[in-house]
């Protein structure tokens, strides 16, 4: 027995040395990892934690808010900036929306920055997407997608931009277009999902999903157009593929074939509490990465991924069972990649450079702009990963390249900084833009050839646990709107005396991206009221008898005095709206008014 105990103590001895041994090597390895950071970037003003050997720097700051970003071969950085709701509907910043950054001096910082485009007087509202082709910058502002020529010797142009794409859906939780323009000009833009789920009521409990749901004929799915011709317009003929969320990152690989970022739904527990455990609002669905396929079906609203049964399942509003049942999903495209559930993949870019080590030649990087929905839990993301390559095929397990942006807490609303947009420059350097406080950073590799991959920090796993419950739970950003799914233009009905154009128009008024003034602050984003203004939905109107006619009077007139309100209603809505403007406005609410009544 005495014998028993000597050897137990001397194991206990030995595993005590050797976890200590353990520990030096890893403080070790931290603590030279941190001198070669302060050695190989002195100058690092950015907050942010890179792999040993790399800088991250800031190279620009307070340009708005910024999201995507293209660099051209003289190394100029052209950005994307928006503004709305998702911001707080806060001031934009002054001049044009879209932004040029160039360092004159070689100093690492932008010292030149020029604005252009669209602005808030010319009632532009800044956009998501923008690329670069022939020389040409693209960008999205509002509904459309326009080009800008540029001059030799000159970083902004100087000319009127020309319209690629015009009427783009807008409205309801997603009416942002990324895209991408191929070396063969063909465009590739997301027209995004109104609705979280394709329910009767969006992000209503147990609200069953609409069967079919028409909102794919004009959302959800990748459009492709041709970046060579103009005043092209949008129309269901040029859907390229479907079933697809949100996808917000694009990047071609070596081999030619595009892949795209999806964004998984939200809300399987707060909408089906019957079916999913608390836990699970915080670890499903996965975030994906596709390989892009004509004509390829990926399934949403019927399915979402799983993560932890490593498939398609079918959702809740089409007779899900809360994980069991596959149904259609047996038919729809995979992802390649999967990524904890609600990090939101904003952006992706592949690395073709050569100053990088050779470990992040021809993988993706993509930028994580942050969950909301994994609380009561820890949010996740607010990060750039890498992920390694074979082809169409993951290579490896998803790293943490670049990571702190959100700063001591991360959640949406107190996070200092989000990450929304990647690019790479001419000389390899990773360019990384924030959409809150408008920062963009600089990556470079300063590290020499003994760049070590093993000490990388890989991502959390899809099959994580969800943690301890750390915060209330949280609403979506975009806020809930049970009807956001239900006033595509393109489907209401059209008045006697207007065009379906007109009815188009008159929701781009509505909602502000044209004109000047939007209606939604006292109407609602789809016409059901706020305690400001009447609902637009019903048979009861409280001015006019409800025609074409009357309705375009009382917008031309405005209402003083209301009857049952708070907010009276200057002329015009109190915006500088054209004739033409208030015919289509007064159109776009007669066919709310007359939708509803028809059903």
């Amino acid at each position: 027995m005495k014998m028993k105990k000597t050897l137990w103590y001397a194991l206990v001895t030995l595993a005590t040395i050797f976890v200590g041994v353990s520990l030096m090597r890893a403080s070790n390895r931290f603590n030279a990892n941190a001198r070669l950071a302060s050695q190989t970037c002195p100058d690092n003003d950015s907050g942010l934690k890179v792999p040993a050997g790399f800088c991250a720097t800031v190279f620009a700051d307070n340009i708005g808010h910024a999201r995507h970003m293209v660099v051209a071969p003289n190394g100029v950085l052209y950005v994307n900036t928006w503004s709305g709701r998702y911001y707080g509907n806060d001031t934009p910043h002054a001049g044009g929306f879209l932004v040029a950054l160039q360092d004159n001096a070689g100093s690492g910082k932008a010292d030149v920055v020029e604005r252009f485009g669209d602005t808030v007087q010319t009632g532009g509202h800044g956009g998501t997407g923008i690329g670069m082709y022939r020389g040409a910058i693209y960008a999205e502002i509002n509904d459309r997608i326009v080009r800008y020529s540029l001059s030799n010797g000159s970083i902004a142009p100087s000319d009127l931009s020309d319209t690629v794409i015009s009427g783009l859906p807008l409205g309801g939780d997603h009416p942002m277009h990324p895209f991408i323009i191929g070396a063969d000009g063909a465009m590739y833009v997301d027209v995004a999902s109104a609705t979280n789920s394709c329910q009767k009521q969006n992000r209503t409990p147990a609200s069953p999903g609409l069967n079919p749901c028409t909102e794919l004929e004009t959302r959800g799915g990748i459009w492709r157009y041709d970046a060579k011709k103009t005043n092209q317009t949008f129309s269901t003929a040029e859907r390229y593929a479907t079933g697809i969320r949100n996808a917000e990152g694009f990047a071609f690989i070596e081999d030619g074939q595009l892949l795209v970022t999806q964004h998984g739904r939200d809300q399987l527990r707060a909408n089906w509490p019957g079916l999913y455990k608390p836990e699970q609002e915080a670890t499903l669905p996965s975030e994906e990465l596709l390989v892009l396929k004509a004509n390829g079906d990926y399934g949403w609203p019927e399915c979402y991924h799983d993560a932890f049964q490593q498939r398609l399942v079918l959702a809740p509003e089409y007779g899900g069972d809360g994980g069991k049942a596959i149904g259609p999903c047996a038919n729809k495209l995979a992802p390649i990649a999967v990524f904890p559930a609600h990090w939101a993949p904003n952006a992706m870019v592949r690395y073709d450079k050569e100053q990088f080590p050779a470990h992040y030649r021809n993988g993706v990087f993509i930028a994580f702009h942050g969950s909301w929905d994994r609380a009561p839990y820890a949010q996740g993301g607010y990060n750039v990963v890498f992920q390694p390559l074979n082809g169409d095929r993951t290579s490896g397990q998803c790293e943490i390249f670049a990571d702190g942006f959100a700063g001591a807490t991360e959640s949406p609303g107190q996070a200092e900084h989000r990450p929304s947009g990647l690019a790479v420059g001419p000389d390899g350097s990773l360019y990384v833009s924030d959409d809150i406080r408008g920062r963009i950073y600089r990556i470079d590799y300063r590290g020499g050839a003994d760049f070590n991959a093993v000490s990388v920090t890989h991502c959390s796993s899809a099959l994580a646990p969800a943690g301890n419950v750390v915060a209330p739970a949280a609403q979506p950003p975009e806020g809930t709107h049970p009807n956001a799914g239900a006033s595509d233009a393109r489907s209401l009905p059209v008045p006697e005396g207007a065009t379906r154009e007109m009815v188009q128009l008159g929701e781009s008024v509505f909602r502000g991206q044209v004109g000047g003034g939007a209606c939604t602050g006292c109407h609602g984003d789809s016409g059901q009221g706020t305690p400001l203004g009447p609902p637009l939905i019903g048979k009861k109107w409280l001015w006019s008898n409800g025609s074409y006619a009357g309705i375009r009077k009382t917008i031309t007139d405005g209402v003083s005095q209301p009857k049952e309100y708070r907010s009276p209603m200057p002329p015009m809505g109190g915006a500088q709206l054209t004739s033409d403007q208030a015919s289509a406005v007064a159109a776009y609410v007669w066919s709310l008014g007359h939708q509803a009544s028809s059903k």
